[in-house]
């Protein structure tokens, strides 16, 4: 009934050209682009909410709740989730370390070498195995190679992210953009064959994406590499990275203190004090997680993470004395080590995005400690404990090498240093590698569609033994599946309603002062905006129907139009935000914001006008 009195009441305030479905679906667009761009929510929770939404206003959205619910059944979102687990059987077999490590060899202490390789190496494997795993496993391999090179990681890992979505531009199974403009294209040529579109051969834009991969490469290996900065310095020094020189101390418990005969946790537990007790050194002997337990002795040292003013405040109501902070290596005794210290990084579909350090008792779990909190460039070093984590965070953690072995085989965490006893299905490499190049041809060569092709390369990887079957619902990133799933229907809704006509129509008007092909440059650029704030998934949902009902008003190549949209969204340079695998690297690149900006904004500008020329020169424009 409300819905109904508020329909009838803007119904006379809007032209004619306009009508009230289209105004309800520009209504939940803008509520969704506001959601993926502030990050209230997890983008796949906002997705949900639009799906769900446009069900409930059916009688104007005209989506029904076997078209609101078709997302989860689509070849776009099939294919994702089996390119996913495929993603994953090549890594167990640890194929793409091992490339990494002749990688590192390659490269040496050369600046040079070391980007050439990364490029190299990323872009084409990207190609071939979804593009955000291929980061997520290289992030430590290629943060080592800069500490063992003397090179700042800065210097390496934004290459990284971004060679990896050139890469994603050589097939269409490189991304999960490519998949999914893929079936867009496809339902839109069956709605209108017309327009000539339909979905994307496995090699059909290669050529181009050779050629995007290239003239990114250079201008990483020129350009790009003087704009990089060097926020992180070349020594593997995380203490003074993270300026955490005075937030950890060493103290004595005298003989007279109130804190002899009391566990850690009764004596130092109490949350007001933000204090951490990191490390127990008793007669030589360490102590490290857990230590909640333990009973404080006279002439214990602990080892302690609080702020100056905290320390200063304990050491004088129990009487403790300092006696220093973090010692080097020349300092320690004989036999005495100090505890490691990584950066993990929390990647999407892990359990403690959303939740705190606190409410998912991290430190109990895994017997590590959080030193540090960096979080969309911000470094917090105290009171952290409550700040809700986000995909892309991380966490500066100390552990005993155990419970660091257990956080490097855990599937929720990135640890930024590469292990030497990671166990890995080697023997397995070449099914791995025969599956994945069946997959890649089958489809290629028309003999089984991409989904049918994916789902049975899933299939060949369980019997021949390169996953074990509980682990294909962990290789699954479940954010990316119901994020797909929910804005599918948003789509539909757009071009049912004609609201994508009338935004098509609304561009198409330009081409009264504009060629195509400044049309087509246009919807680009428009797209990489777009999605340097929201998902690269949901710009392509949103921009394809609005790209080929442009191109149908002007009597353009729609299939330009389409190709011109999924390279803008598969290539985010410009905010860390805009692609997942900025996320990763955003952390223990230690970049800001402004870094993205500087460094990306070039190459999208220069990829703008290199792709447009390249559709336009392979496919043509029209009109």
């Amino acid at each position: 009934m409300f819905f109904s009195t508020l329909v009838s009441a803007v119904q006379g305030l809007v032209p004619a050209a306009v009508t009230v479905d289209m105004l309800v679906v520009f209504a939940l667009i803008l509520l969704s682009l506001v959601l993926f761009a502030t990050e209230w929510l997890p983008i796949d929770v906002t997705a949900i909410i639009v799906m769900v939404l446009l069900m409930v206003l059916e009688p104007w959205t005209q989506i029904p709740p076997q078209e609101g619910l078709s997302g989860f059944a689509s070849p776009a979102t099939i294919t994702v989730l089996a390119m996913l687990i495929l993603s994953t059987g090549v890594n167990r077999t640890g194929i793409v370390q091992l490339i990494g490590r002749k990688m590192a060899e390659y490269a040496g202490n050369s600046q040079t070498k070391q980007l050439a390789a990364t490029i190299g190496v990323t872009g084409p494997v990207s190609g071939f195995i979804n593009n955000t795993p291929v980061v997520a496993i290289l992030v430590p391999v290629v943060a080592d190679l800069a500490h063992k090179g003397k090179t700042s990681p800065s210097k390496l890992l934004m290459p990284l992210s971004f060679a990896s979505m050139l890469g994603g531009t050589l097939t269409v199974i490189g991304t999960s953009t490519n998949i999914l403009a893929s079936d867009i294209a496809a339902q839109l040529g069956r709605e209108s064959p017309g327009l000539g579109l339909h979905a994307f051969g496995m090699f059909e834009f290669t050529k181009l994406g050779v050629i995007v991969f290239v003239v990114g490469a250079v201008y990483l290996m020129t350009v790009g590499v003087r704009l990089l900065p060097k926020r992180v310095p070349a020594e593997d020094d995380l203490l003074e990275e993270y300026a955490l020189q005075e937030y950890l101390a060493d103290v004595v418990v005298p003989a007279d203190s109130s804190l002899i005969g009391q566990t850690v946790q009764e004596a130092l537990g109490n949350d007001d004090l933000d204090i951490d007790v990191l490390q127990l050194i008793r007669y030589g002997e360490q102590f490290l997680e857990p230590l909640a337990r333990k009973e404080i002795h006279e002439n214990d040292t602990l080892r302690l993470r609080t702020n100056r003013e905290t320390l200063e405040r304990i050491m004088r109501s129990e009487g403790l004395t300092f006696v220093g902070g973090p010692r080097s290596e020349s300092e320690l005794h004989p036999g005495e080590e100090e505890p490691v210290m990584v950066e993990v990084v929390i990647p999407s579909g892990s359990f403690l995005v959303g939740e705190s350090l606190a409410s998912s008792t991290f430190r109990q779990r895994y017997d590590a400690n959080v030193l540090a909190f960096r979080t969309r460039g911000k470094v917090v070093r105290d009171r952290f404990e409550d700040i809700d984590i986000r995909v892309g965070d991380t966490l500066l953690v100390q552990a005993p090498p155990d419970s660091l072995t257990r956080l490097v085989q855990n599937e929720d965490f990135i640890v930024a240093h590469e292990f030497d006893d990671t166990d890995y299905r080697t023997e397995k490499t070449p099914f791995a590698v025969a599956i994945i190049a069946g997959v890649v041809a089958l489809p290629a060569f028309n003999v089984l569609p991409i989904v049918v092709s994916a789902l049975g390369g899933v299939v060949a990887m369980i019997l021949t033994g390169v996953l074990k079957p509980n682990e294909l619902y962990k290789s699954v990133e479940w954010n990316v599946i119901f994020l797909l799933a929910g804005v599918i229907p948003l789509g539909i809704a757009l071009q049912q309603t004609g609201a994508a006509a009338l935004l098509g129509d609304a561009v198409a008007s330009t081409s009264a002062f504009l060629p195509a092909i400044g049309v087509l440059w246009v919807f680009y650029l428009a797209t990489g905006l777009l999605t340097s704030v929201i998902s690269n998934n949901a710009s392509v949902v949103l921009m394809i129907p609005v790209a080929a009902s442009a191109a149908q008003s002007i009597g353009a190549n729609a299939f330009s139009f389409v190709l011109a949209v999924t390279f803008a969204a598969s290539t985010a340079f410009m905010t860390p935000v805009g692609y997942q695998t900025n996320l990763f690297v955003y952390g223990p690149g230690g970049y800001r914001f402004s870094d993205f900006l500087r460094v990306g904004a070039p190459l999208q500008l220069l990829l703008s006008v290199v792709t447009v020329a390249g559709i336009a020169f392979f496919w043509g424009v029209g009109a």
